[in-house]
C-alpha cells in the first residue's frame, strides 16, 4: 500500500510539525509523528520533506519494514499544483504529490537519517562559530577578549561533534575509513566531518549527476542544473583541508578520488568523462533536497 503525506508547520505555535496523510486521495488523517502512520511491512510512504525533528519517527517506520521516500525537489509540488489547479493546502499538496512519478523521490535509509541529524547539529555549531568570529572582528580589543572564551567553547564542541560524526560514518560506511587514509585526513576533525557530509549527501548515481550536484559544471554555457549549496560548501571545506585552497580543478580532483573509490567495486559503472553514456532526459537534473 502507498501512503502519501504532507508535513507542515503546526498552527498552534508554528514551531512543531503536523502530518496529514492519505492512501486514496479522498480520506485524509492527521498525526503528530510518523510513528503513528499505520503503515506496515512492504508499504511505501511518500512525503514532501522530512524535518530533522521527525528522524526518530521515520526510523521507526523503516524498522517496521516500511519504505520511506522524500521528494527531491519541492518546487515540483507548486508546479503540479498549478497545472492541476489544486488549492494551496495540505490536501492540495498531497494530491500534487500523488501525481509525481516515483523517480522524483529518494528512498531514505536509517544510516542516512542518523548521519543527517548529526551533520545538521555540526552545521548549527559551525554557523554560530562563524557569526561570533565575524562579530569579534568588529569589536574593540576588550570586546574580542569577552567573546574569546565563548568562541573557544564552541570550537571545542565542534571538535567533539566532528569526532562523533567520523566515528559513526566509519561504522555505517566502510568506504569512509578507506577514504580517510587515501586523502590523508587523520587528525583533522573538520576535514573528517566534511568528508562525511560529502559522502552521505549525494546518491552517486552517475558522474555527471554527481558533478552537477556539487556545482561542478562548465560556466561558459547556460544551464538549468541545480546544485546543493550545503554539499558544495562541504566539498570546499574538505578540499581546503587537503590542498590549502579550493578552485574548480582541485574540487573536481578530490570529488573524482571519492567517486573512483566508491565505484571501484562496481566494474563498468565508473566513467568519469564518459558523460555520453548517461541517458538524456529529466533525470539528468535530479538532485537531493538540501539538509
Amino acid at each position: 500500500m502507498k501512503f502519501y503525506a504532507d508535513v507542515h508547520r503546526s498552527k498552534r505555535n508554528g514551531e512543531g510539525f503536523r502530518i496529514t496523510y492519505t492512501t486514496d486521495g479522498t480520506t485524509f488523517k492527521h498525526t503528530d509523528g510518523f510513528g503513528e502512520v499505520p503503515a506496515g511491512p512492504g508499504d511505501k510512504l511518500f512525503i514532501d520533506t522530512l524535518p530533522v525533528q521527525h528522524t526518530d519517527g521515520a526510523i521507526e517506520l523503516l524498522r517496521r519494514g516500511v519504505e520511506v521516500y522524500y521528494l527531491r525537489r519541492l518546487t515540483l509540488i507548486e508546479k503540479i499544483r498549478k497545472e492541476h489547479k489544486l488549492p494551496k493546502s495540505a490536501r492540495g499538496d498531497i494530491k500534487a504529490l500523488m501525481s509525481i512519478e516515483e523517480r522524483w523521490f529518494r528512498r531514505v535509509t536509517e544510516d542516512s537519517l542518523v548521519m543527517r541529524r548529526m551533520i545538521l547539529a555540526y552545521r548549527s555549531l559551525l554557523k554560530t562559530h562563524q557569526q561570533l568570529v565575524n562579530k569579534a572582528k568588529s569589536l574593540s580589543e576588550s570586546g574580542r577578549i569577552t567573546l574569546k572564551p565563548v568562541i573557544s567553547s564552541i570550537e571545542k564542541q565542534m571538535g567533539e561533534m566532528a569526532g562523533m560524526i567520523a566515528e559513526e560514518a566509519g561504522k555505517r560506511y566502510p568506504v569512509y575509513n578507506r577514504l580517510v587514509g587515501l586523502l590523508g585526513l587523520n587528525g583533522n576533525p573538520s576535514a573528517l566531518e566534511a568528508l562525511a557530509e560529502v559522502l552521505v549527501l549525494p546518491e552517486w548515481a552517475s558522474w555527471r549527476r554527481t558533478k552537477n550536484y556539487f556545482g561542478l559544471w562548465r560556466r561558459d554555457r547556460k544551464t538549468r542544473f541545480h546544485r546543493s549549496r550545503t554539499a558544495r560548501q562541504a566539498l570546499e571545506r574538505l578540499t581546503i583541508s587537503i590542498k590549502g585552497y579550493a578552485r574548480g580543478k582541485e574540487l573536481k580532483e578530490v570529488l573524482k578520488t571519492i567517486w573512483i573509490t566508491l565505484k571501484a567495486r562496481r566494474p563498468g559503472r565508473f566513467q568519469p568523462d564518459g558523460e555520453k553514456t548517461q541517458k538524456a532526459g529529466a533525470a539528468d537534473s535530479l538532485h537531493l533536497s538540501p539538509l
